[in-house]
């Protein structure tokens, strides 16, 4: 379980280093496009970068908003409030905020940049549906992900999809309008920085989304892991995966822009649309939890 989670991390950080390699080399691209013009890339990447603290800052309340969560305390949820309790104390980390969705799909999703200042979010769906043991299994991988501190990765990947995102279109641009500097006339090299300024602002923002899904593909498989190492019982939440994958549904509110937080995919994804989720299978997730289960 440990090599698992160790494996996960390197995993990760490996995928974002090659991110942070394709990012360079756009901005690279960008700059020489535009007749060696370095401020331009300078500036498109301190805009990413404070775009992307800005929702570093404020992403945990436009989620909650979003998913039209309410809080809720002791009183409100005994149940919810007694398992996340006992695995804070388990873990020694902070009591989150809890809050609930009024919805019959079963999910649940964490925020938090840090685990002080960290929710989780259940629907009552979820609650019907799972026992208190595959509760707890769930509850673990939620609070996997605020001990992990995933959500300050997946702010980072955002940052560094928006700023492709931006550096693709400045590509477009100067190979429709600034080719023919670069060419000094030559229509050869004009026709080939066009073609090439087309395919960077059509792959990059795929690469991006590729790789953003790849990251968060990985981190729930770390959450899976810090789950079964907390509760001791990959089994039960193994159960509660497969629950989900027997009777999961799309979300009332289903939003793609957070449709990665939740623990199983809350939309109803096409052919296209899984090549870049964010979820791994549930099947694959199931399999590596009853690999985790044999070991103790």
């Amino acid at each position: 379980m440990y090599s698992a989670i160790a494996r996960n991390k390197r995993n990760t950080w490996f995928i974002l280093t090659a991110f942070l390699a394709l990012l360079a080399a756009i901005g690279l691209l960008a700059g020489w496009l535009a007749g060696n013009n370095w401020w331009i890339t300078a500036f498109i990447l301190v805009f990413a970068a404070g775009y992307a603290t800005f929702q570093y800052f404020f992403a945990d309340r436009e989620a909650i908003a979003m998913s039209g969560a309410v809080a809720v305390t002791r009183a409100d949820a005994p149940r919810y409030y007694r398992i996340v309790e006992n695995l804070c104390i388990a873990t020694g980390t902070p009591m989150p905020t809890l809050y609930v969705v009024e919805d019959e799909a079963p999910n649940a999703f964490a925020m938090g940049r840090t685990p002080d200042k960290a929710s989780i979010t259940v629907t009552t769906g979820l609650f019907e549906l799972m026992t208190d043991r595959e509760l707890e299994g769930v509850l673990g991988h939620e609070l996997g992900h605020i001990r992990n501190y995933d959500i300050r990765v997946s702010l980072i990947v955002f940052g560094l999809v928006v700023a492709v995102g931006i550096l693709a279109d400045i590509m477009m641009r100067f190979a429709f309008f600034g080719g023919g500097r670069r060419g000094g006339g030559n229509n050869q090299a004009q026709l080939f920085l066009l073609l090439f300024g087309i395919v960077a602002a059509i792959v990059a923002p795929l690469l991006a989304g590729a790789v953003q899904a790849a990251i968060s593909r990985q981190r729930e498989y770390l959450a899976d892991a810090t789950s079964a190492m907390t509760t001791r019982d990959p089994d039960g939440l193994a159960s509660a995966l497969g629950k989900l994958a027997e009777y999961g549904r799309p979300l009332q509110r289903a939003n793609t822009s957070m449709a990665h937080l939740w623990i199983a995919d809350p939309l109803k994804p096409n052919a296209l649309a899984r090549l870049f989720a964010t979820h791994p299978p549930l099947p694959e997730r199931i399999e590596r939890l009853h690999e985790m289960g044999g070991t103790f």
